[in-house]
């Protein structure tokens, strides 16, 4: 089978072998620090005083943290801390001069802003440590009166906290520059996946014991498929604008010439968008969840609860947006065109230039238009599953079948497995996603 004889020139390749062991392997370490308990909160306690439901707040952020967060682990805050500030710096890319200059600046800059990020990121990871050993420590001394909440108390859970954040911004980026994928992505796809056998089990009890329906999930597994189908059209779909090269005589010998193009994405951002809506839902609802016996905030816990259709409208809102927002980072049409017109290249019947950028952008902004809006109905999934199932479905079980967590796990697995197709063809082996039977023949190098 090709899928078989892939995997087998994986382990063929030293390079692309290396990769993919690192990367499971630190993999590995994030699973098992996700289920070594932080020292001074009771295993347990978490969940007496908190809403867990899939449809909460804090169930997301479980979900995010694969369970990690519920448990109280060392890894509870997980990844989003990091995401949060990565956030923060893109959008002082756009408006602080300083962080302009400086992604201007090639590789040079890059690291800048990276350094920037691991700093921002202790920081963000200090403040969300102690607030959550502030809140945890009033709710615990309502449940155990005995609880004390001293230093012995607050040093031990901050200092694991912050350093389980800090940790896993390690780990990410050790994957992404030593492994295969995008290391803060596969963190978080990881954790999502850890649940899946858990709800699997949990819904087939739930089955043979009569308490729900057969049929629906049947037929939320076929709408999960389709799903899926439409995810990887469309991410892989592509614009292509044509481009000409100018020849060039020197002396006797004709140089350049031909003709390619520029292959403009439907989602150039990934999933991207969708993490960094999550991030900011639940920056916004943080405050609502922290007050919970004021009446203000009771009022804006109904609109912003997942539950309701405001958050997903909200929710939409932001990932079109974003979407927008990372496609304008990732492609800039001036440089593209100015590129372009350096090496003799230009777009048939545009002038060359300023002509040249504002047709790449017009053509961009279309492009990206039904990509975003694809990720933001795709996005609103599970509230839309859950109210046309009614009580069969709840959102245990369509996160999973469609919504974030889907978008974030057909992704990260496309830009994994595009990752090793390269590798594959670099060393003259046919990849994954080659239409034919797969022959595993090397070439010479």
């Amino acid at each position: 089978m090709r899928i078989v004889d892939s995997i087998k020139n994986i382990f063929k390749i030293e390079e692309l072998r290396n990769r993919v062991l690192f990367t499971i392997g630190l993999l590995l370490v994030f699973r098992l620090g996700a289920h070594i308990p932080a020292p001074g909160i009771p295993p347990g306690a978490l969940a007496k005083i908190m809403n867990f439901e899939d449809s909460s707040l804090f169930g997301l952020y479980d979900l995010f943290t694969g369970g990690a967060f519920k448990q109280m682990t060392i890894f509870a805050l997980g990844i989003m801390p990091y995401i949060s500030v990565s956030i923060i710096m893109q959008l002082l890319g756009v408006v602080v001069p300083y962080f302009q200059r400086l992604q201007k600046e090639g590789e040079l800059g890059r690291k800048k802003i990276n350094q920037l990020t691991r700093y921002g990121t202790v920081l963000l990871g200090l403040s969300v440590s102690t607030g959550t050993a502030v809140a945890l420590a009033g709710r615990l001394s309502e449940l155990d009166p005995a609880f004390q909440s001293g230093l012995i108390y607050y040093i031990p859970v901050v200092v694991t906290l912050m350093t389980g954040i800090v940790f896993l911004m390690w780990l990410g980026e050790q994957i992404t520059e030593r492994g295969i994928g995008n290391g803060i992505s596969m963190i978080i796809m990881i954790g999502i996946i850890s649940r899946l056998p858990n709800v699997i089990i949990q819904e087939i009890g739930w089955v043979q014991e009569g308490a729900k329906q057969l049929f629906p999930r049947i037929i939320l597994i076929g709408l999960f498929v389709l799903i899926v189908g439409a995810v990887v059209r469309m991410t892989q779909g592509v614009r292509k604008i044509p481009v000409q090269y100018a020849k060039r005589v020197v002396g006797r010998k004709v140089y350049g010439g031909g003709s390619t193009h520029i292959p403009l994405r439907v989602n150039s951002a990934g999933v991207m968008p969708i993490i960094f809506a999550q991030t900011i839902m639940m920056v916004i609802s943080a405050p609502v969840n922290m007050f919970p016996d004021n009446g203000f905030f009771i009022a804006m816990s109904r609109w912003l609860s997942p539950d309701s259709a405001v958050y997903w409208i909200i929710s939409a809102m932001v990932i079109v947006f974003f979407t927008y927002f990372w496609t304008a980072i990732m492609l800039d049409p001036v440089q593209v065109a100015d590129n372009l017109k350096q090496n003799g290249g230009f777009v048939p019947g545009v002038r060359p230039g300023k002509k040249t950028a504002e047709y790449i952008d017009n053509i961009l902004t279309r492009v990206t238009l039904p990509g975003s809006l694809f990720l933001a109905v795709v996005a609103m999934m599970p509230f839309i599953i859950v109210k046309l199932f009614g009580g069969e479905i709840d959102y245990s079980l369509a996160n999973f079948l469609g919504g974030t967590s889907l978008l974030i796990i057909v992704g990260v697995a496309l830009d994994t497995l595009q990752q090793m197709e390269q590798h594959l063809l670099m060393h003259h082996y046919d990849g994954f996603m080659k239409s034919g039977q797969i022959k595993g023949r090397k070439g010479r190098m």
